[in-house]
């Protein structure tokens, strides 16, 4: 039994490190998950759609995604698609910022 844990484990870090060395600056399917978790309610499931509260975000870039999502501000220069201020930040999601960032470009 104790065998067959080790070998599970192994396998799963394996074929962890393998797709985080393949995804590139951030994994989109893992992204995809991640922002029908944290941000479809507000943003729509579709986000080239415009959400219930949040405006359509597909294509914005990881500057952007990071900025709103880590302080509920923006990068120096944006002009925001609205000028309500209700995102509050998610800095829980820091370390999924490249992840779904990806997602928005490539919305696979």
């Amino acid at each position: 039994m104790v065998m067959l844990f080790v070998l599970l484990v192994i396998g799963c870090e394996k074929d962890s490190s393998e797709a985080t060395k393949t995804a590139g600056p951030g994994d989109a399917k893992r992204g995809r998950r991640i922002y029908i978790s944290n941000c479809a309610a507000c943003h729509n499931i579709d986000p080239s759609r415009e959400g219930s509260v949040g405006p359509a975000i597909k294509g914005s870039s990881r500057e952007l995604v990071e900025a709103r999502i880590m302080s509920s501000g923006y990068p120096p220069g944006y002009k925001p698609k609205r000028k309500s201020a209700t995102m509050p930040a998610y800095p829980y999601l820091k370390s999924a910022v490249p992840d779904i960032a990806a997602f928005l470009v490539t919305n696979p």
